[in-house]
């Protein structure tokens, strides 16, 4: 390049992958196609007498005070939702737009980064389109990871994805959930790419992309399902607390997104790991690890690897490449602080 160009100060992206809250209904398994016999599934509050079950702090503790503290019923109040007696299945409905623009930033204060930015982008697309990506995306709708902890255990799972015009359906993909693997990212069948081609067509901007999701998850009657749990920062009453939508329980669009950006398997420790969600330092929360740290080498966080890639002329390997470009689909707040 023959300007030198610094990273924007101020740089953000908005997401282009855009997931409603995924709300929950209860119904019958049989009656799949029949929309008005399915229920709300409502949110509850049960009082539970449990034990003592932490780690306890024995080490120079007064005997008798340990053994009082054990032998202590733990008292709970806790929020829980369940099928009715009479209902077998699950059903998780969210929609999900799909927006273009991948790259262009909603605010950069450097001019000449943002063009550099584009041009690198569009080289992207002028080679890979949005492909390998797109199918990813279509995969994690198509195998159901979305359902989370209520995908576990279930005799069977069935995903439909309809994509929505003038509020009609014009184009309908059925998928046996339980047949497709969690762990692999590299072999789709037909109705995978198919929907992956939707989904590139929507990124490119070739055209509207408006998808509606529907999943349904035979589990048992009366079984429990699990939707999303509220983080409490202050000290209430109940111990758990559980998310709801106008008193229907229903998954953060967060934690739906998270599950359909779990396609980085680019990094070194994939075969251990499997797909982990797609983060600039490859962060995963629950296992407190991150598989992208700033330390590794060769360079695998987003940071370097765009900053390498637009400043420095060193085109990433494309696999990382991908990654980069799923970061940017993913948005957030990017800006160099310095």
């Amino acid at each position: 390049m023959s300007e030198k160009i610094a990273t924007a100060s101020v740089l953000a992206f908005e997401r282009k992958l855009d997931p409603s809250d995924a709300v929950f209904h209860s119904g019958r398994w049989d009656e799949r196609d029949n929309g008005s016999k399915w229920s709300p599934v409502r949110i509850r509050v049960k009082s539970v007498r449990g034990t003592i079950s932490n780690r306890l702090k024995a080490k120079g503790g007064d005997a008798a005070k340990l053994d009082a503290a054990v032998n202590h019923a733990n008292l709970q109040t806790v929020d829980v939702a369940t099928l009715p007696a009479d209902a077998d299945t699950l059903r998780v409905t969210f929609s999900l737009r799909v927006l273009s623009g991948t790259g262009m930033p909603s605010a950069c204060n450097n001019a000449a980064y943002r063009v550099r930015l584009q041009n690198v982008v569009n080289d992207y697309v002028a080679k890979h389109d949005f492909t390998e990506l797109a199918n990813r995306y279509a995969a994690n709708l198509a195998n159901g990871r979305f359902l989370w902890r209520n995908r576990i255990g279930a005799e069977s799972v069935a995903v439909e994805v309809s994509r929505q015009k003038n509020g009609e359906c014009v184009q309908k993909l059925t998928f046996d959930a339980l047949s497709l693997g969690l762990r692999t990212m590299d072999q789709f069948d037909s109705n995978v790419t198919a929907l992956g081609g939707l989904i590139a067509d929507g990124l490119a901007g070739r055209t509207h992309v408006l998808l509606r999701v529907t999943a349904y998850v035979r589990l048992g009657f009366g079984q429990e399902v699990f939707p999303s749990q509220e983080l409490i920062l202050e000290k209430t009453e109940k111990s758990k607390t559980l998310y709801h939508v106008e008193n229907v329980a229903a998954i953060h669009s967060q934690k739906i997104g998270n599950a359909l950006r779990t396609i980085d398997t680019w990094h070194e420790n994939a075969l251990e790991s499997g797909p982990i969600a797609v983060e600039p330092y490859g962060s995963v929360t629950t296992q407190g690890t991150a598989y992208r740290h700033p330390k590794l080498k060769p360079t695998q966080d987003f940071y370097n690897l765009l900053d390498d890639w637009l400043l420095k002329d060193k085109m990433p390997a494309v696999e990382q490449q991908h990654f980069v470009m799923a970061v940017l689909i993913r948005g957030g707040v990017f800006g160099d602080a310095n």
